[in-house]
């Protein structure tokens, strides 16, 4: 590990997604009751996480990646993604634009550094142009390098592009 960074995901003939790692280790505490007062009702309240995966990327131009839970996520760890889908988009690509995912727990648990837990696949993104799709059609596939540096501005991480 790097900085707070892993190594590179690994492409496998085995599956079509990209698996994506937890970056540290991850105590889950599950969700805990409230109780009901005289003037309150009695309130389940749950728990997110933000679960550092690792990894930065530039992604190619016209190209976007959801990330979505390894199948065997909720049977592991009894966890599901807060919004379902994660989704970076192309200009996510500083140094300092980390992917995470924010996880809700159903039970009590822990997410060891180094587990599988997301996965992700690079897609062409609806603002592709004709010549991005074309060269994505023509090309080889995907190939991952490590850099040193992205050499990009960071956005400022998840939902930095305001609410309105």
């Amino acid at each position: 590990m790097l900085n707070g960074y892993i190594e590179l995901p690994e492409i496998i003939e085995k599956g079509e997604w990209i698996d994506l790692r937890a970056a540290k280790d991850i105590d889950l505490k599950g969700p805990y009751v409230v109780p009901a007062r005289k003037d309150v009702d009695r309130k389940v309240i749950f728990n997110d996480v933000k679960v550092p995966l690792g990894v930065a990327m530039q992604l190619p131009k016209g190209f976007e990646a959801p990330v979505l839970m390894r199948s065997g996520a909720y049977k592991n760890y009894k966890v599901v993604l807060t919004n379902g889908e994660g989704l970076i988009d192309n200009p996510y690509n500083g140094d300092g634009d980390q992917w995470f995912a924010h996880i809700i727990p159903f039970e009590d648990g822990f997410i060891a550094e180094g587990d599988r837990i997301c996965q992700f696949r690079i897609q062409l993104s609806q603002k592709a142009t004709k010549w991005q799709k074309l060269k994505w059609l023509l090309s080889s596939g995907i190939k991952l390098e490590y850099v040193e540096s992205l050499g990009n501005p960071d956005r400022g991480g998840q939902g930095s592009t305001g609410v309105k």
